[in-house]
């Protein structure tokens, strides 16, 4: 298919959110099996790329703002997902819930800090035992601060945290390290291009004898955006186009939850993003730039695979960790659970797989797990249960044997040093989408995707969709697995929406802490960051 039937395809996809599938709730979807492939063929090598905060329209094909022809030849030349989510839009929940195909709730990784439990199993563990060579590439994130080598890698380069994009501070202090295969290494250069260096000399090694999985973990692009030298002064601020829902006007926030229009001036808004002054179309422009090294990294490891012959035996799949949002609704960053923050962009190509296709199913990153193992034809250990479904015959443009969901759940937990955005579940489905929060005095949300893509009317109140919200809260609650043991969640189901009403004649809301205000100068926010302790814990 033609770049431009793509295009035409996506604007449908997008316009409508009409998603083609055989009816199955997540809710009433009984354990996974990994699926085996119906006919014999050699394991495919498998290299996965994950760009941290990269939302679903961040591509050449979606957005004439960036510049990405590698990711847009992915999608020419393979398949691309319009319809691909995380089920927690936040870095260690979304990345562990790759790594073990269970929604947070079952992982235990609810932040940014958690470490993973005793005895966690993740894929690649099953790869390696059954002969895989094994590379894990870049951020990893989950444990704290740990950068040491975790199961399931022969080849292991990591960093700390977050990272950084440049070697050093460049003030003269020790420049940054890397951990490669436990030994401390010190950073030599832009951390993309070290880290796709790193992946290429990986690939490089590789012979026909074994096949390999290359799992390319970015720290691009999360924030602060700092693009390689090459890329600084490169693409159009005059193209970067900020939504609507941005304004603060009584029609984008009427019936809207209160968090939202609190959240514009906070952290993670619009009027106070990161506690700076920063104008967020420059904002935008600096991660358009930043994804360009990205893009051409990807370009080096296809070239690599063509000129060693290995392109039709490995099957590259490049995904997004969570969304990011840029003034939608008046925020930035991630953590809701509207669209722009837990729809990731999901493209494919190479290993034989046909050319030019669109495919409009609901997939996830719960799903990475058991499509891989089923692409390598490899069973997981016994006593190993996927929340999510493997996908590898829709990857592979086969027929899918079974019915497909028609609905998500997504969850976040909220933090206490971001505590602008409450704790949040929702279920996305393909037609409607339901959210309700938890520890906050607030409306639940409902809309309708076919008609309100942006999601801007809340629909919860109309009277004519009382069955729809009925039997969404019910599904939502039975998709967080509350008889599990090791669940997380410690709340009983939703029925209705409470005690909420409050006298018209009554006193106002309440008003936030004198100590938090801020002019928004610099000196200003130095000392305050000063009397409170320091920066908030990295998002």
């Amino acid at each position: 298919m033609a770049m431009t039937g793509i295009r035409s395809l996506c604007r449908t996809a997008f316009a409508g959110f009409a998603v083609a599938m055989i009816a199955l709730s997540v809710s009433a979807m009984p354990e996974t099996a990994v699926a085996q492939a119906s006919k014999p063929r050699p394991q495919p090598n498998i290299i996965f790329i994950l760009n941290d905060d990269q939302r679903f329209d961040a591509m050449g094909f979606l957005d004439p703002a960036l510049n990405t022809p590698n990711m847009d030849r992915i999608a020419r030349e393979g398949v691309y997902f319009p319809n691909a989510f995380v089920t927690t839009a936040l870095c260690s929940p979304s990345r562990a819930s790759i790594l073990t195909g269970q929604y947070m709730h079952n992982h235990g990784i609810a932040d940014n800090n958690i470490k993973f439990r005793p005895g966690a199993f993740f894929f690649p563990m099953a790869l390696q035992a059954a002969g895989y060579r094994t590379a894990f590439i870049g951020k990893w994130h989950m444990g704290g601060h740990s950068d040491d080598p975790q199961p399931g890698f022969d080849r292991w380069i990591s960093f700390k945290g977050q990272g950084e994009y440049l070697p050093d501070d460049g003030k003269g202090g020790p420049r940054h390290t890397l951990n490669v295969d436990g030994k401390r290494v010190e950073r030599q250069g832009y951390i993309t291009d070290e880290l796709n260096s790193y992946a290429l000399d990986f690939l490089r090694k590789q012979r026909n004898d074994k096949p390999f999985f290359l799992y390319l973990s970015h720290k691009a692009v999360h924030a602060d955006f700092i693009p390689a030298k090459r890329h600084e002064g490169t693409l159009s601020r005059d193209a970067i186009k900020l939504p609507d829902s941005m304004a603060d006007t009584p029609e984008n926030y009427a019936d809207k939850p209160r968090w939202t229009k609190d959240q514009r001036n906070s952290w993670h808004g619009v009027e106070f993003p990161y506690h700076s002054t920063m104008d967020v179309i420059d904002f935008k422009l600096r991660y358009n730039q930043t994804l360009s090294s990205v893009d051409e990294g990807i370009g080096e490891i296809i070239a690599t695979l063509q000129k060693k012959g290995m392109l039709k035996n490995t099957i590259v799949v490049m995904m997004g960790d969570n969304g990011f949002m840029f003034g939608e609704h008046g925020m930035i960053d991630k953590r809701s659970a509207y669209e722009e923050s837990m729809r990731v962009p999901l493209i494919a190509f190479g290993g034989g797989m046909p050319k030019g296709r669109v495919v409009n199913q609901i997939v996830a990153n719960i799903d990475i797990a058991p499509t891989f193992l089923a692409l390598a034809g490899v069973k997981a250990p016994q006593g190993v249960r996927f929340d999510g479904m493997s996908y590898a015959d829709l990857l592979l443009g086969r027929p899918f044997d079974g019915p497909w969901r028609t609905s998500l759940n997504y969850e976040y937990y909220w933090e206490y040093n971001y505590p602008q955005t409450p704790t949040t579940f929702a279920l996305r489905g393909d037609r409607y989408k339901y959210i309700q929060y938890h520890g906050i005095w607030d409306t639940e949300e409902l809309y309708d995707l076919q008609e309100d893509p942006k999601e801007m009317k809340n629909l919860i109140a109309d009277p004519k969709l009382r069955p729809v919200v009925r039997k969404m809260r019910a599904d939502l609650f039975a998709g967080l697995d509350p008889q599990q043991e090791r669940s997380s969640v410690t709340f009983t189901e939703r029925t209705d929406e409470g005690s909420v009403l409050r006298n018209r004649n009554g006193s106002g809301p309440g008003s936030f802490p004198d100590r938090w205000l801020r002019d928004g100068t610099e000196g200003d926010l130095r000392n305050g960051m000063k009397s409170e302790g320091g920066k908030p814990a990295p998002h």
